[in-house]
């Protein structure tokens, strides 16, 4: 079950790879993510440091009085991923010049996971094309109802 999702992800971006993650969270942020608040527009993956990092994610404070008083909504979070999928992610990025942003926030089991993507932005003239085969898929799809009712 899919608790928070970046649906512009799809739109602005071509994925050409995906992977899953584990973050680290407060317990009072898993809270807010299990009542599926939070956003994930604008986030993106960075690193320091040999390790993986989630920046710009929104997570309000589950109980805004129980928040400790310093806490920031918008704080880097670590992804917790091998040494591995680390330098793949690292060298793709170096490399070939792509992003890495996050798709979603789900559960497995009791823990809460990450599904990352690495993407490449597309142009103008691609969005355009999506949003237009979606629209055909759309019609299509209300036509078929319509004749099969």
């Amino acid at each position: 079950m899919d608790y928070i999702q970046n649906k512009k992800v799809r739109l602005n971006y071509e994925i050409l790879d995906t992977y899953v993650a584990g973050i680290e969270l407060f317990g009072f942020e898993v809270k807010s993510v299990r009542q599926n608040n939070g956003s994930l527009d604008g986030a993106y993956v960075s690193f320091a440091d040999g390790e993986v990092y989630l920046r710009g994610m929104h997570i309000p404070p589950f109980q805004q009085a129980n928040a400790p008083e310093h806490f920031d909504t918008r704080r880097d979070r670590k992804l917790l991923l091998n040494k591995k999928e680390i330098q793949e992610l690292k060298r793709a990025k170096e490399d070939r010049g792509l992003t890495t942003v996050p798709l979603s926030l789900y559960n497995s089991g009791r823990k809460i996971k990450v599904n990352i993507a690495l993407v490449r932005g597309k142009k103008k003239f691609d969005k355009r094309e999506t949003i237009k085969r979606k629209d055909q898929q759309r019609d299509t799809e209300r036509s078929l109802k319509q004749r099969f009712k």
